[in-house]
């Protein structure tokens, strides 16, 4: 494990990243500032290591980091219909960043804040924050800790977990863009993605799920067959025109950590990922809002879809939807979620 100092927050806090490495030689390397996946180095068919994570080489781009590369969103991932939502008969309101919603808790998440780390080694790190009742607009003081594990089988794991002293909303996230073929190789519409999902949660023109779950079948929403993203991203399809391309989130069928819900190949490094999650989504995000003024590490510009984000997740904007699966930390009891990403 290497650790190095990477700067310091406005505060004036050390920005500290750790670098963990498995027997493969496969690396992940992490900073305290939103628990932040800096980089990912996995071997291709010939076992050469390529960086496959998005992100960038100045610390003070993280501090404002639109696209949210490689950040663990917190306390809430995703978006909430018209910035409220109502808890055991209390309405809440959070910021409104997203139109008229609320995307990834709102303009002061804690994935742009410096967490404590609670344990590290060669393998794994724990990092460890407060979120104060109210902050981000949500009840609650709340003790977070999420969890990095490198296995020697190639896989990354992420453990979330928190204890509230109140009924709250926990529904944290990993917002990494993956480009199999390197961070810096263009374009991922050539990359092939499964998801075993036979429904999606239908949006509003404002990628506002309000309850319908729709079937994938005979339409361009359907990766219950692998097909690479260039096939149906251009479809002329009202949630594919309403959203720019893929940003959907779908409806597991049999979410387990003992079986991928999600995989993604690269046909040309021979590398593909595979996703496992215990929570009942996962948004597939396919990078339509980048643009070339993202200047990423080595000075690589990341342009429109030049990564893909596999956030697990609850259902986006479940807060107001009922029937869907609640995000609530009950009281006193602690909450807990998976994910995996293996890369084979």
């Amino acid at each position: 494990m290497e650790k190095e100092i990477l700067g310091k927050t406005k505060n004036n806090e050390d920005i500290i990243a750790y670098t963990l490495v498995n027997e493969n030689g496969m690396q992940a390397k992490i900073m305290n500032y939103g628990c932040n996946l800096l980089e990912l180095w996995v071997p291709d068919k010939e076992g050469i290591l390529s960086d496959v994570v998005l992100g960038y080489d100045k610390i003070e781009d993280y501090f404002v980091n639109g696209p949210g590369f490689g950040c663990c969103i917190c306390p809430n991932g995703n978006r909430i219909g018209d910035a409220k939502f109502t808890l055991n008969g209390v309405e809440y309101k959070l910021d409104v960043n997203d139109g008229k919603n609320n995307l990834h808790s709102g303009f002061n998440p804690m994935h742009k804040r410096i967490w404590d780390i609670k344990e590290v080694d060669e393998k794994h790190i724990t990092f460890t924050c407060h979120k104060a009742d109210g902050e981000c607009g949500f009840p609650g003081e709340m003790d977070i800790t999420i969890t990095y594990t490198l296995g020697d089988d190639n896989s990354l794991r992420l453990d979330y977990s928190g204890v509230s002293d109140v009924d709250t909303v926990f529904n944290p996230t990993n917002h990494s863009y993956f480009n199999l073929n390197g961070h810096d190789s263009g374009s991922v519409m050539n990359h092939i993605v499964w998801i075993d999902a036979d429904r999606y949660t239908h949006t509003d023109e404002a990628s506002i799920p309000l309850g319908e779950c729709r079937e994938v079948k005979g339409t361009p929403m359907d990766f219950t067959t692998p097909k690479p993203l260039i096939k149906d991203t251009e479809a002329d399809y009202d949630q594919l025109n309403w959203a720019g391309g893929f940003d959907h989130n779908y409806c597991l069928n049999n979410p387990s950590l003992s079986k991928p819900s999600c995989t993604l190949e690269d046909p040309e490094s021979g590398r593909k990922m595979e996703v496992y999650t215990d929570l009942p989504g996962v948004q597939l995000y396919a990078g339509n809002y980048l643009d070339s003024s993202h200047i990423g590490k080595g000075g690589a510009p990341y342009d429109k879809r030049f990564g893909v984000c596999f956030e697990s997740q609850y259902f986006p904007n479940a807060l107001n939807v009922p029937s869907f699966a609640q995000p609530i930390a009950k009281a006193g009891e602690k909450a807990h979620s998976t994910t995996i990403y293996k890369f084979l």
